[in-house]
């Protein structure tokens, strides 16, 4: 396998081209009308390839598949973890048309993620035409909803993932190609304060000032803070009163938390939930909780980094370290206590923005990066 570089850079005009079919489907999260399109047509190229499919229907989200090759082969599944949805409301193509520029190519979810769906795709097939797929089962699943928080399709990531010996996510990849490590997780909460509705000029001191009990929440919250070790706890939202000569009786806040580490999750979750009200007489009500978990630093991690490495090096790749402070589904996997490598995507710059562009460069290193994992990765050495 030592021209498998060489081989997928010959096949960069080919991946630039899928990669543009991709982002002319569009496929905002919340319109499962245009999800499923995309989806049953990356289901059309994944049974080009010899794939075995199993779809899974959503009411409120794009149908999942799950493309299986070598289903029967001894062992545990290597899943390839991707998303078709993204952040673009139809009709973005209009004002963000695809474009190719030089090395890099412009266009709405192009590098978030449809990049990665690409390099996964044109993994499997590069050691399929040139014979050499690992006998051992390979999964690519195809999430729909990942952009708006996974409400969907969490659970079943989860039970997939619980047989798999290894995720690889084809998130974009870090500055510099670089794997993500770590991410934060995440929890937010909604808190509401109540009190009691009096006239502000005739009788203010028979209510109880919801907004200042809020703002004493507001406070006790802020304290949890420890920036240092990576835990923010951020008011983001106010809402209260009803009127200027009212004392208003109800107040919200809504919060967001992230963190780097299971046990400040833990900490700052039962810190908010046991807030208690400072003014006589009010009331304090959290909604909300930790919504995904962070992908940690820890040992595990730790030995699956140094694998993919040493796998690179066998390629001539540099695979350097790197982290984020927003979540992926690799935060679920990651949790759960699976390896879990993330950022196996292209490289580019913008996701979410504008400019959003992926660094053409970068696709052949990426699929012979992930091929060469497919073929190599041993579940015994993490």
């Amino acid at each position: 396998m030592a021209d498998l570089l060489e081989f997928f850079y010959a096949r960069t005009e080919q991946m630039v081209e899928k990669l543009g079919r991709l982002v002319l489907f569009e496929s905002p999260s919340h319109s499962k009308e245009h999800v499923d399109k995309l989806a049953e047509y990356v289901e059309w190229v994944c049974k080009s390839l010899d794939a075995e499919i199993e779809v899974y229907p959503f009411e409120r989200a794009g149908d999942v598949r799950l493309a299986k090759w070598n289903a029967d082969a001894p062992g545990k599944p290597i899943m390839l973890l991707t998303h078709l949805d993204t952040v673009w409301p139809v009709g973005t193509l209009e004002q963000m048309p695809l474009r190719e520029e030089g090395d890099l190519l412009y266009g709405p979810g192009a590098l978030d993620m449809k990049a990665g769906v690409v390099v996964a795709l044109e993994a499997i097939r590069g050691l399929r035409d040139r014979g050499e797929l690992p006998h051992r089962p390979i999964w690519l699943f195809l999430s729909t909803d990942e952009e708006i928080g996974s409400p969907n399709t969490r659970d079943l990531i989860r039970e997939k993932a619980a047989q798999a010996g290894l995720v690889l996510v084809l998130e974009p990849a870090a500055e510099g190609e670089a794997l993500k490590v770590w991410r934060k997780g995440i929890a937010r909460y909604v808190v509401r304060t109540v009190g009691r509705a009096a006239h502000s000029g005739n009788a203010p001191e028979a209510g109880i000032n919801a907004v200042i009990e809020a703002a004493h929440q507001a406070l006790v919250m802020h304290g949890l803070n420890d920036l240092r070790n990576g835990t923010s706890v951020s008011v983001t939202v106010i809402k209260g009163g009803i009127a200027t000569n009212v004392i208003p009786p109800e107040a919200e806040l809504e919060v967001d938390v992230r963190f780097l580490t299971a046990a400040e999750a833990r900490r700052v979750d039962d810190a908010i939930q046991h807030l208690t009200p400072v003014l006589p007489g009010a009331d304090v009500i959290v909604e909300g909780g930790i919504d995904r978990g962070p992908m940690e630093f820890n040992e595990q991690m730790v030995r699956a980094t140094r694998h993919a490495q040493a796998i690179a090096a066998t390629l001539g790749l540099e695979l350097r370290e790197d982290g984020s402070g927003g979540a992926s589904d690799g935060n679920f996997t990651a949790a759960m206590g699976i390896p879990t490598l993330d950022g196996l995507g292209a490289g580019g710059v913008g996701m979410h923005a504008v400019h959003e562009q992926v660094a053409i460069r970068t696709l052949p290193r990426r699929a012979a990066l992930v091929a060469k994992l497919l073929c190599d990765w041993d579940m015994d050495a993490v």
